[in-house]
């Protein structure tokens, strides 16, 4: 049964259950495509994918982090290494001076000037590093125990490039006559507390 619920000179519109049918129809395909219109816009402003990964800062608790340990976190899709050295490790930074080929981290693209120094860092006990060798883009891994059999008995201690022999210090200096042409990478960073540190943005950020 049909109801008619206006009319006029030239129409008249009456209510029945197909005209009911045929309007929820076309309400719920509205919905849906005004839903579809929403999604992108509420995609676009949150951060892409591709902008996290062009450099979005990293916040990292170091609070827990034990002399002699490492930490691994993520920044612009690398590995960024977090070392808490030991006495004995900043000891072997000057022991192994005169066999680095940049001991004083002279090629300045390495590094922000805050840390162009003998630790390479902020904060002496504190390496924070790109654990990627220079080389050939390979992750370096833990070398830390010094005269290691393999490295020889005047190996102080640092990392070492499983792929083609490059070494490193516990600053990320490389070692005379390896692959790798450079010091590993120090990101920009800085200490908001001393427990909390962001890598990817210092206080000379500008952007």
């Amino acid at each position: 049964m049909s109801e008619c619920l206006c009319s006029g000179e030239s129409f008249t519109v009456c209510d029945s259950p197909a005209r009911r049918q045929w309007i929820m129809a076309t309400a719920g395909a509205g919905g849906a495509l005004a839903l579809t219109a929403i999604v992108p816009f509420v995609s676009s402003l949150m951060p892409s994918e591709r902008a996290l990964a062009a450099g979005a800062p990293v916040e990292v608790d170091i609070g827990k982090l034990a002399p002699g340990e490492m930490m691994v976190v993520e920044w612009r899709g690398k590995p960024v290494w977090i070392l808490n050295r030991t006495p004995e490790m900043l000891a072997a930074l000057k022991k192994a001076e005169p066999m680095l080929a940049d001991p004083a981290s002279a090629v300045t693209s390495q590094q922000p000037a805050y840390a162009a120094n003998e630790t390479r860092s902020r904060v002496p006990e504190m390496l924070v590093a790109v654990g990627i060798c220079t080389h050939l883009g390979c992750s370096p891994s833990n070398a830390f125990t010094p005269g290691d059999p393999a490295l020889g008995a005047d190996w102080p201690g640092g990392f070492l490039c499983p792929c083609h022999g490059s070494t490193f210090d516990f600053a990320g200096r490389v070692f005379k006559h390896k692959p790798a042409p450079t010091n590993l990478e120090i990101p920009p960073h800085q200490y908001l507390t001393d427990t909390r540190l962001i890598i990817g943005s210092d206080e000379f950020d500008k952007t």
